[in-house]
């Protein structure tokens, strides 16, 4: 197994030993396209650039671990600077959860660039300004999207006033055609 950035690794050492599996599960969770782990659930713990560090650093390490059939010799040699027990923990959920990384990963690589709309909704909210309550009444949309892009679920949240909502129903009328064309 080639290094993985185990100084970064190094950051899951702040998380109490108990809390470690719930993590690097969530992790598994985003690599296999479903709802990863929060920074809402782990801000006490870390900062956004120390969290996307490590969220990076994990999913790395799981699919290294995984995509190279690394034994696990191999996996303790890049972990011999992280505590025993979060050691244990990482080790035990990719034992338990390899096969489903390594179906997801060849999910990935045979299907490589699909996106999909997964889940939509969306809200009508009115934006009131603080010296202008009477007179500002603007309507503005929050949409929010569930995309699934490289067997990967991620989140999208767009807030649009009514120009740019027509704007964005304009350009996807215009998408519509093209695909239309294409058939």
């Amino acid at each position: 197994m080639t290094t993985a950035p185990t100084m970064v690794l190094l950051l899951l050492t702040k998380l109490p030993e108990a809390q470690c599996p719930a993590l690097c599960h969530g992790v598994v969770d985003g690599l296999c396209g479903r709802e990863g782990p929060r920074l809402a659930d782990y801000g006490a713990t870390w900062s956004l650039e120390e969290w996307l560090q490590l969220l990076e650093s994990l999913t790395s390490f799981f699919r290294l671990a995984v995509g190279n059939s690394s034994s696990e010799e191999e996996v303790l040699a890049v972990l011999a600077d992280v505590s025993s027990g979060h050691r244990e923990a990482l080790l035990a959920v990719l034992r338990a959860r390899q096969e489903e990384m390594c179906q997801a990963l060849l999910d990935r690589t045979n299907n490589i660039s699909s996106t999909t709309l997964q889940d939509f909704d969306w809200q009508l909210k009115l934006a009131l300004s603080s010296d202008k309550i009477q007179s500002l009444q603007t309507p503005l949309l929050s949409l929010s999207l569930d995309v699934r892009e490289n067997g990967v679920l991620r989140p999208v949240v767009m807030e649009m006033s009514r120009d740019e909502l027509n704007s964005l129903v304009s350009s996807l009328e215009a998408a519509n055609k093209v695909v239309l064309q294409l058939k």
